[in-house]
């Protein structure tokens, strides 16, 4: 059989079990929220401040980001799980979140003086977001990269990669609601680069574990 008659075999076999990988995808994105819930109370728990930070659009747009990402990367991993998938079609998905981030950070470049622009870039918490994000994304990094295995991806290490930034972005929004460093600045760099870890930590895994 040639590879093209095999890949639309895979395709037509993954429609007939749609409703399996359906579950599998919903019960794997529910038990990566358990396990991150449980890390970040475990860990960290919300800051203290959290009500009236709530009250503020700077907070509340740490959330709008990092939702959007993991929203975005969850449904472009499903997509990526078939094997007739073309990347090239979908990758475009991703740009939602950057798109948001950097809108906001052309905002406050505008209303923020130039003297505290490297202040809030810096922040105070950035060592502590590059450690807790990737420790509370590890877990659903490896959910999501066994519910990869159900599928029949032909692009592994991106999609291993594209389960990293989803499972980043459900981690980015639990230690959100911890960190008092609400500058877009600040976010577009510190969870940028957390994030990142858990993508390359998903692509060097979902190579060997999601190929087929």
């Amino acid at each position: 059989m040639e590879t093209h008659e095999l890949i639309k075999a895979l395709a037509a076999d993954s429609r007939r079990t749609g409703v399996a990988m359906n579950t599998v995808w919903w019960g794997a994105v529910f038990v990566a929220i358990v396990v991150a819930t449980t890390v970040f109370f475990a860990l960290l728990g919300p800051r203290p401040d959290i009500a009236s930070a709530a009250q503020t659009i700077r907070f509340l747009f740490k959330f709008v980001v990092t939702i959007a990402l993991a929203a975005s990367a969850f449904g472009l991993l499903r997509l990526l799980s078939r094997p007739e998938t073309d990347p090239r079609g979908v990758l475009p998905y991703l740009a939602v979140a950057p798109a948001l981030v950097l809108a906001g950070v052309a905002i406050e470049l505008i209303v923020a003086p130039a003297e505290t622009w490297s202040t809030r870039l810096v922040g105070t918490n950035s060592l502590q977001c590059l450690t807790f994000i990737p420790l509370i994304g590890i877990g659903p990094l490896a959910l999501l990269l066994l519910a990869l295995r159900h599928g029949a991806p032909s692009h592994p290490t991106l999609a291993g990669a594209i389960a990293g930034l989803a499972a980043g972005g459900i981690a980015a929004t639990f230690y959100a609601s911890h960190c008092t460093d609400d500058s877009p600045l600040f976010v577009v760099t510190w969870y940028t680069i957390a994030v990142g870890v858990l993508a390359l930590l998903g692509a060097l895994t979902g190579r060997h574990v999601a190929r087929w």
